[in-house]
């Protein structure tokens, strides 16, 4: 690992809001997926993948016009656009543009990010065919890369979080670290996905990361030795007087969820089933630095302590909500439970852990989780490209805005860069002490 501080000149967004990124590890479990990349970001989507559109290219028959392939006017076109413009500009880059010639598909799939970029929705994003399969293996859990989280906050590119034992983590990278530079090239007009692109890279090869870390005020030099990412969604620790005399008797199970990714929920249920057989005084599930997945992952995680047929999340959708109900659940709320967040449980944790809190069925114990309360649909395209777009946001059980608001801790608890160095976690005592003392 190199670490060298150096001088530079801070995006000035970074710097607006003074604690620029509310939370401590954002992003993955305290490090979860990432850069993995998750080639867009925060993710709680859906796994129907039913493309919107069915063709892949447009032509103009004339002012105001727009036919597809089939020659068929788009009934979503709904204003009188003039889209000969855009085959104007198209026909000036292939006649007068100094590098010429530009390759067609790269011109169109540049024309195709620039429309989803029009929405200015950092998690709505159009990706390439090979960013496209890069996103569906990192939901499968296993790539090359650094294995850290990156997404958009406050206009700076930033580390949501990195994945456990990551060469990311090894590195030295922390969650809210903003990204100034990859590989010399400067990030302050770069979107996620040319990121995600710069970052990720075969096993063996190295990329260098020029950083600025908020909470120290100084900016650092970071190589990280890419490798092969393996994600280990759920695992399962016991703690008793061995390890904290103050437990006496007691013994406590955690279940550690990294991500919701396809083989959540058959290690959830496993891990579950694991615990109950230890027959615990209470039980930590530890969301920290989990960046969100699949949503019905989530609903099931829930919906183990949830009764069945009580809320667990409210989705706002486009003049209409909807109330997803947990499912055949409820088995554990008979333990006493505690959750564990900080600034990088998004989305999906977000989910769990505002429905245990609303339903009083656990105490959240940490920092404000990072906020991220929308839900994005992964369109699969007929060329093997594929568009994420925000269809819907969260609200818990109660009607509380997940959305830039966060699930605030029952019991606010921090755990610092210096913590993290000397391998302290001061946010699992407090919750020990809380099964041993009751309070």
């Amino acid at each position: 690992m190199a670490q060298q501080e150096d001088k530079i000149t801070i995006p000035a967004s970074a710097k607006k809001n003074g604690n620029f990124f509310k939370k401590s590890l954002v992003f993955y479990t305290g490090a979860v997926l990432a850069i993995i990349i998750f080639a867009a970001g925060l993710w709680a989507g859906r796994r129907e993948n039913q493309p919107i559109l069915t063709s892949t290219a447009a032509q103009t028959i004339d002012y105001g016009q727009v036919q597809d392939k089939d020659e068929a006017v788009p009934v979503y076109l709904t204003k009188d656009i003039n889209f000969k413009i855009f085959w104007d500009v198209w026909s000036k880059i292939q006649e007068k543009y100094i590098d010429r010639p530009v390759g067609e598909t790269k011109l169109f799939y540049g024309a195709l990010s620039g429309l989803v970029a029009g929405l200015n929705d950092p998690f709505s994003s159009f990706l390439e065919p090979q960013v496209a399969t890069e996103f569906e293996e990192s939901l499968a859990g296993r790539f090359e890369g650094i294995g850290a989280e990156i997404g958009v906050r406050n206009e700076v590119l930033t580390v949501i979080s990195p994945l456990p034992e990551s060469p990311a983590e090894r590195a030295g990278i922390l969650a809210a670290d903003i990204i100034l530079e990859i590989d010399g090239v400067k990030t302050e007009k770069m979107d996620v996905n040319e990121a995600v692109s710069r970052i990720r890279g075969e096993k063996g090869t190295t990329v260098k990361l020029k950083i600025y870390r908020e909470k120290e005020q100084r900016i650092l030099e970071i190589a990280v030795v890419r490798d092969v990412i393996k994600i280990v969604s759920v695992s399962l620790q016991r703690f008793n007087k061995d390890q904290y005399a103050e437990l006496g008797d007691k013994k406590i199970d955690l279940i550690k969820v990294t991500n919701f990714n396809a083989d959540t929920e058959e290690r959830f249920k496993k891990a579950v089933a694991d615990a109950i057989k230890d027959r615990p005084d209470g039980l930590i599930l530890d969301l920290r630095s989990n960046p969100g997945g699949y949503l019905d992952t989530a609903i099931m995680m829930a919906s183990a302590w949830v009764k069945e047929g009580s809320p667990v999340v409210q989705e706002k959708l486009v003049g209409d909500k909807k109330m997803h109900l947990a499912i055949g659940g409820g088995g554990l709320n008979k333990y006493k439970t505690v959750v564990l967040v900080n600034g990088g449980s998004a989305s999906s944790s977000e989910i769990v852990a505002g429905a245990l809190q609303d339903h009083g069925l656990a105490t959240v114990i940490g920092e404000k989780t990072f906020g991220k309360g929308s839900v994005q649909q992964l369109e699969n395209l007929d060329d093997g490209s594929a568009l994420k777009l925000t269809i819907a946001r969260w609200l818990t059980p109660k009607g509380r805005t997940i959305d830039k608001e966060g699930i605030q801790p029952d019991i606010a608890v921090e755990r610092t860069v210096d913590d993290l160095n000397q391998g302290k976690d001061p946010q699992l005592d407090r919750a020990i002490k809380f099964f041993a003392e009751g309070k």
